[in-house]
């Protein structure tokens, strides 16, 4: 479902950087997929790193090595790119990353370029599922500065940095593709 999106949204060729990549299976399956792209994994965790150099070596299409990288700590890992993709991270970190993805996408990202977040979202301020109710207070439990984020403040958040709202696609499992154009 994700790479259906992926298909329409992303350019035919280019460097994709997914930051907080995990264990390198997107990033893999992406790749195999997408074959116009190169993809530039991230994650902040030597272990996810080692998970999707592991990936990477499957023969994994167009994977560059995994770049350390904590989204508010350190200098993006490239200069320029034509996607971001970010999967899964917005809720799972304090808002102080999402704020660093999008002011470090709108600096890396040409004009038009693509950034894609997925995840669960609120919307209103409300929760679009009760199970997503339920993931954002086990969230919250774990640490108190994550849970699911009201879509609309991320989207305002982005619209501050320069990104326009391309799409909102309703994903599986209650999630959103959330699709970015920067302008």
């Amino acid at each position: 479902m994700i790479l259906d999106v992926l298909r329409r949204v992303l350019p035919p060729a280019g460097l994709v950087v997914e930051v907080a990549s995990g264990s390198g299976q997107h990033a893999a399956w992406f790749a195999a997929a997408l074959p116009g792209l190169t993809w530039q994994p991230t994650d902040a965790d030597a272990v996810a790193r080692a998970s999707i150099d592991a990936w990477r070596a499957e023969g994994a299409g167009r994977v560059l090595p995994a770049a350390a990288f904590d989204v508010v700590r350190d200098p993006w890992p490239v200069a320029r790119c034509d996607a971001v993709v970010c999967i899964n991270m917005v809720h799972i970190s304090p808002w102080a990353a999402t704020e660093a993805l999008l002011r470090g996408a709108a600096c890396a990202l040409a004009p038009g370029g693509v950034l894609y977040l997925y995840g669960a979202y609120k919307r209103g301020g409300a929760h679009t599922a009760e199970s997503n109710a339920r993931f954002d207070a086990w969230l919250k439990a774990r640490d108190p500065s994550y849970g699911v984020r009201d879509l609309e403040a991320v989207v305002a958040r982005a619209e501050g940095e320069g990104f326009t709202l391309r799409e909102v696609v309703e994903m599986p499992a209650n999630n959103l593709s959330v699709v970015l154009v920067r302008g």
